[in-house]
């Protein structure tokens, strides 16, 4: 059985669909995956053992259809469905499965603050989506593969940091997914740990203002390191803080506690840590802490995010309690498994 499984972007969304590409691989045991991603995110998936191949869009979608059509798939995937992925089904002309985006209930969340969404990750939305094909969530949560030659070695990092850190990811895809610079500041001056800011090279003035607090317990990575680099100190942090984004899952693939920050956006949409088998009240996973402000009735006033705060106050992070956070972090700190975290770096 040969199946083709879609999802254009992004960091985050793509982790979320490596349950099923393992299910898949472990479930039909004869099965070929390939899979369908844009170039830009190749270094994220392209080390998943469970694909047997990629394709990866750059910009002619026309040329890559003529590609795909020559492979003859028994069956589709989408687990994007947008104009795009839909232009690829009606391509192949093959049977396909489309997980449900479930719009209607977001703008209605969004819009009129009607919780109407299910309370289930987007992962388990997307086994809904090959049940035709017998296939069963095997709850191991998600992946991530870091290639060899993106393992970091423990002269990467700055002595102080050897011995355990708290990774803090400060990077978002939109401003209203932040937490702002100061909200750190505060919770910097809360944590007794050695702290590693992670980010893109966009965020990296915001960074140094941060670290500005204490240099020495703070190290600024953000540009540093490319997004596997990252992953791998992601893996080997004790703790990890973070916005609504894409590290934020690389974080859950590796089973490591989270506290994650929420902003314009609401984790009810079914993007919160997933560790295989939680959701947000009956199964609470004792690995992650949601914090997020119900005080205000503005939130969520977007499924991705803004610019800018639409209400100018952006109360959904400024009011968020960093001392709260601090707690919550020594808490998992004191937890931590001395042996396997915070050291493990190649020498």
């Amino acid at each position: 059985m040969k199946i083709l499984v879609i999802r254009f972007s992004s960091i985050g969304d793509i982790v979320l669909t490596t349950p099923i590409l393992r299910c898949i691989k472990n479930q039909i045991p004869e099965s070929t995956v390939h899979y369908l991603t844009k170039a830009s995110f190749k270094d994220v998936i392209a080390s998943n053992p469970y694909v047997d191949q990629f394709f990866f869009l750059e910009n002619s979608l026309q040329k890559i259809c003529k590609e795909l059509q020559e492979e003859q798939y028994d069956f589709v995937i989408d687990l994007h469905n947008n104009l795009r992925s839909f232009k690829v089904k009606q391509a192949l002309e093959k049977p396909y499965y489309s997980f449900k985006k479930l719009n209607v209930r977001k703008w209605l969340l969004v819009n009129f603050k009607r919780h109407v969404m299910p309370d289930k990750s987007i992962v388990e939305r997307y086994f809904d989506a090959v049940k035709p094909l017998g296939i069963k969530n095997d709850t191991r949560g998600l992946d991530y593969f870091i290639p060899e030659n993106c393992k970091l070695a423990i002269k990467d990092i700055p002595m102080s940091h050897w011995h355990g850190y708290v990774a803090c990811v400060i990077g978002g895809s939109y401003f209203t997914k932040q937490l702002p610079a100061e909200q750190w500041k505060i919770l910097m001056k809360h944590l007794p740990f050695p702290v590693m800011l992670l980010g893109g090279a966009e965020d990296k003035a915001m960074a140094e203002a941060i670290a500005q607090e204490d240099p020495i317990k703070i190290y600024n990575s953000c540009g540093k390191f490319n997004i596997n680099e990252s992953a791998e100190l992601v893996k080997n942090a004790r703790v990890v803080i973070s916005n609504d984004t894409g590290l934020m899952h690389v974080a859950a693939a590796f089973q490591k506690p989270i506290i994650s920050l929420w902003g314009n956006t609401s984790p009810e949409m079914g993007m919160f840590p997933y560790y295989g088998y939680n959701n947000l009240t009956e199964r609470v996973s004792p690995l992650s802490v949601i914090v997020q402000n119900n005080d205000i009735s503005c939130r969520p006033c977007s499924k991705i995010g803004y610019k800018k705060c639409p209400k100018q106050h952006f109360r959904c992070m400024h009011d968020l309690n960093m001392q709260y956070v601090a707690e919550k972090t020594i808490f998992f700190w004191k937890k931590a498994n001395l042996s396997s975290a915070g050291n493990v770096y190649n020498t």
